[in-house]
């Protein structure tokens, strides 16, 4: 977990590390080689339809978060918590593929939740850079999903009263997940910070390396407002309050403290992302760009 690396990275927006695809280049001419994969004109700016860029926030934040806990398979450091991990990514990626399918939907372009999910480049993602770091070492992840879940129950909350059946549809069943990550998320910062003296001062580092990430999360742009006027969005500053007293009393619990507000990086909703998720997509994107319109 560096955060000078991840400095370094932020805003760059370079899709990076992608292998040749078929029809030769990067990947721009992708809307000749897969149906639907790409629409004719598209670019790496801020589409018009506002839902449709609302619902890519939505989903990609699910989307990428559950591919890097997926990475944990195999590698977490107690049988149970493999599983878990497992499952939560499980969760995030079945959210993400219901909010990309209905994103496509409004879209009108022919594009399904897996064109959306393996054929846009890093600069068309919509996530909060939060969820594209590195996994770093356990107490990183753990941090780092805590952090989320938190704000992640606050927001569902809202939205499952969304005037959008489809989106208050998909928000009440995620919430009911979502609640369950929160809580083992939780759980695990507090054996975590109120463990040894290793695993507290992990913890604590982690901490006060994913902390400037989490702003991004409570940014409100155009797009935002458009969505909440809508009566499909939220207006993320509302939450911070109390995203803040959750994170404040399991923090206590844990014995770590809160670390100062201050560079706080962002960029992430409108495309502009560090190095690594240039770098994960390579990964997630690989088998589809390699076989592209195969079908299992």
């Amino acid at each position: 977990m560096n955060a000078e690396n991840r400095e370094r990275g932020t805003g760059n927006g370079e899709p990076g590390g992608y292998p040749p695809q078929a029809g030769g280049g990067n990947g721009a001419t992708a809307d000749s080689w897969v149906p639907g994969a790409r629409p004719g004109g598209a670019t790496s700016g801020v589409v018009e339809n506002s839902t449709f860029e609302y619902l890519l926030r939505l989903a990609d934040d699910r989307l990428v978060l559950g591919h890097r806990l997926s990475e944990w398979c195999g590698h977490a450091p107690i049988l149970e918590e493999d599983i878990a991990l497992a499952n939560i990514a499980l969760d995030l990626i079945g959210q993400a593929s219901a909010l990309l399918k209905l994103a496509g939907e409004i879209e009108g372009k022919g594009r399904t939740d897996d064109a959306l999910a393996y054929f846009r480049d890093a600069i068309e993602f919509r996530n909060a850079q939060l969820v594209e770091l590195p996994n770093g070492d356990f107490a990183a992840t753990i941090v780092r999903q805590f952090l989320f879940d938190a704000w992640d129950v606050l927001l569902l909350e809202r939205l499952t009263a969304a005037t959008n059946e489809s989106v208050a549809g998909i928000s009440a069943k995620a919430l009911k997940e979502a609640r369950y990550h929160l809580r083992h998320s939780a759980e695990w910062v507090r054996m975590l910070g109120d463990g040894t003296a290793e695993s507290h001062a992990r913890a604590q580092r982690a901490l006060d390396e994913l902390w400037p990430y989490t702003h991004e999360l409570f940014l409100v742009d155009a797009t935002d407002r458009e969505a909440v006027a809508a009566g499909i969005g939220v207006d993320t500053e509302t939450l911070r309050l109390a995203w803040r007293e959750t994170v404040d009393r399991v923090l206590r619990e844990a014995t770590l403290t809160r670390p100062k507000d201050g560079f706080a990086p962002r960029g992430g909703r409108t495309g502009r992302h560090t190095e690594h998720l240039g770098r994960m997509l390579a990964d997630m994107q690989s088998l589809a760009r390699a076989h592209p319109g195969a079908t299992w």
